[in-house]
């Protein structure tokens, strides 16, 4: 499974550096000169000739700027190039990503696709994806009747989380389910 660990921004200068946005919690690890990163290409072009998005891309260099993380990739030595390159996703093989060291802390692919119980074991569905905002992050639920529901990340209403097991077990506070 694909990790995005971040996202092409617009070009930084003439010689090819463009600003990437993190989504990771390691982008010191991620970003390292010699890294081969996974692309998702946002936009391909459609001109015959014009420049393709490789499959990978090596990070050449990558050093913080005005809190933003400016990369330059192998090949990529032209603001046309880099340009070509915005909105392409880059990640890492799943496979490639040690598991956390603390038992209270989880990768959102760890999370997708578990079960999701009550205390006393109904069924109230199941994680389709993690939605990580300001105050918590949010499991986003598929329900069995097809609807999605958004339930807080947090100790209080997910005392537990079961990879073994293959389910998340939730203490709903009342009418949760029914926003």
């Amino acid at each position: 499974m694909l990790l995005v660990v971040g996202r092409i921004g617009k070009p930084h200068g003439i010689r090819g550096e463009v600003t990437v946005e993190v989504r990771t919690d390691e982008p010191e690890a991620r970003f390292a000169p010699g890294s081969v990163l996974t692309t998702e290409p946002g936009v391909v072009p459609s001109e015959p000739g014009a420049w393709r998005v490789p499959p990978t891309l090596t990070v050449e260099s990558a050093r913080w700027h005005q809190g933003r993380l400016l990369v330059v990739f192998e090949g990529v030595l032209g603001r046309d190039v880099a340009e070509a390159l915005r909105n392409t996703l880059l990640g890492v093989d799943s496979a490639d990503v040690a598991p956390p060291e603390d038992p209270e802390e989880f990768h959102d692919h760890q999370l997708v696709g578990l079960t999701v119980v009550t205390r006393d074991g109904e069924h109230v569905g199941e994680v389709t994806r993690i939605d990580h905002a300001p105050a918590s992050d949010m499991l986003v639920l598929r329900r069995p009747e097809g609807r999605t529901a958004l339930v807080p990340f947090v100790k209080a209403i997910v005392p537990e989380v079961d990879l073994a097991g293959g389910r998340v077990v939730v203490d709903l506070p009342g009418g949760l389910l029914d926003l």
